[in-house]
């Protein structure tokens, strides 16, 4: 207690003490849980008008649905175009990555890095030839699967441990179309269901940041 006794000139009262202990303890811990609380909505797809509507361009579409629903606008920013909003205290960053797919863990690792968040509280939402139209798959980690976006992501994070959420878009292509049918639009049918199953994306965003990848992972896998 000498010290604080020469810091103050008089012996603090006990409250003093405690509130200085607090003071000392308050800024290290807000920003602590400040990072646990931030999440990295990551959409695949590619920029320009053409692949708009693709199949390939279904991580886009999603994060978009999310934003229209939550009244935000994505703004342009560095490797990408970024939307927030916050939910029960958790912040969601939407990010598109304007690198194209191939390039795509450059944008990733970039806003990771800015927003000190951790491999763990990142998702990434990309299409998947080998799942069935609409058909959802959450996995903690993984191996690329052939997917040039989630080569590049693993390629900078030097890791494939790291949320992903695959969305099916079925491999109903004749052989040699496989380019022409995931950069091609979606059918009539498909379009029909996109809704609901947009719907169903938004909660499982959410239920990640809320409920954690496990719970989340429970709820959804298959639906």
């Amino acid at each position: 207690m000498k010290w604080l006794t020469q810091l103050f000139g008089n012996k603090p009262k006990e409250h003093n003490t405690d509130a200085m202990k607090s003071q000392m303890l308050r800024t290290p811990y807000l920003n602590s849980e400040e990072v646990s609380k931030k999440y990295l909505i990551v959409g695949l797809g590619n920029i320009g008008a053409e692949y708009v509507n693709t199949r390939h361009n279904i991580g886009f579409k999603i994060v978009d649905f999310v934003a229209q629903k939550q009244g935000i606008s994505f703004e342009t920013a560095k490797l990408g175009a970024i939307a927030e909003y916050s939910v029960k205290g958790r912040k969601l960053i939407l990010l598109k990555p304007n690198t194209y797919m191939n390039l795509s863990g450059k944008a990733v690792h970039y806003w990771m890095e800015k927003e000190n968040i951790p491999k763990e509280n990142v998702l990434v939402i990309t299409d998947d030839l080998n799942l069935p139209f609409g058909t959802i798959r959450i996995k903690g980690k993984g191996s690329d699967g052939g997917h040039n976006g989630l080569k590049n992501i693993q390629l900078l994070l030097n890791s494939t441990e790291y949320p992903r959420f695959r969305f099916g878009i079925s491999d109903q292509f004749k052989k040699g179309q496989q380019v022409d049918y995931v950069l091609g639009e979606w059918d009539e049918e498909e379009k029909a269901k996109l809704p609901e199953r947009y719907e169903v994306a938004k909660q499982i965003i959410e239920s990640f940041a809320l409920a954690g990848l496990n719970n989340t992972m429970n709820s959804f896998n298959g639906k």
